[in-house]
C-alpha cells in the first residue's frame, strides 16, 4: 500500500463504497448531517481521499468544494491513509528546549518521509503535537499509544525497529 502525498491510489472497495452509502442513507435528513457522515466516512475508508468527498457530494447533493472545504478545515479529517503504526513527536516548549525537533528531524530522515505523510510500505505515519502532558518526560516521542520519554536523537532507530516486527 503506497501512501505518499500525490502518490496514493484509491484502494476503496464495493463493500466500503456499501457501507458509506448506508451510512448517508442513515443520516442524510439530519440537519447538520455532513460532519457525522464524514466522520464515519474516515471511519470506513481510514482517510477521506477524493474519491470519497465526491461520493459524498453526489449521495446528498452538497458542493464538493464544501466537503472539500470541512475536510482540511478540521485537524480531526485526514486526505492521507495512515500507517499501521502512528508516530508522533511533542513539539510543546518543554520538549522542544530539550530536543524534540532533533528527534522529528530525525525521524524524518530513518523513515523518508515528512510530518503528514506515511511510509511507502504503509508501516509508518509522521506527525507534530503539541504538548501531550508529560513534561515531566521531556522530549516525548509517541508510537501508537505507547510513551517514549526522554528519548535522544541516538534512540530513534532503536524505538523506530522495535515497531518494524510488529
Amino acid at each position: 500500500m503506497a501512501c505518499i502525498k500525490n502518490e496514493i491510489p484509491f484502494q476503496g472497495t464495493k463493500e466500503q463504497e456499501e457501507q458509506l452509502l448506508k451510512v448517508i442513507n442513515q443520516f442524510r435528513d439530519d440537519k447538520g448531517c455532513l460532519m457525522p457522515i464524514m466522520q464515519e466516512a474516515q471511519n470506513i475508508y481510514g482517510y477521506l481521499p477524493i474519491e470519497v468527498q465526491t461520493m459524498i457530494s453526489d449521495a446528498l447533493g452538497v458542493p464538493l468544494e464544501k466537503v472539500y472545504g470541512v475536510s482540511t478545515f478540521y485537524s480531526q479529517f485526514s486526505l492521507t491513509p495512515k500507517g499501521k503504526h502512528t508516530v508522533s513527536v511533542c513539539l510543546g516548549t518543554a520538549c522542544y528546549v530539550k530536543g524534540s525537533g532533533d528527534i522529528y528531524n530525525k525521524l524524518m530522515e530513518v523513515l523518508g518521509i515528512v510530518g503528514g505523510e506515511c511510509t511507502p510500505d504503509g508501516m509508518f505515519s509522521l506527525e507534530a503535537c503539541r504538548c501531550v502532558g508529560a513534561c515531566g518526560l521531556a522530549p516525548v516521542m509517541i508510537v501508537d499509544d505507547d510513551v517514549h520519554g526522554r528519548v535522544t536523537v541516538d534512540d530513534v532507530e532503536k524505538i523506530i525497529d522495535n515497531y518494524r516486527e510488529v
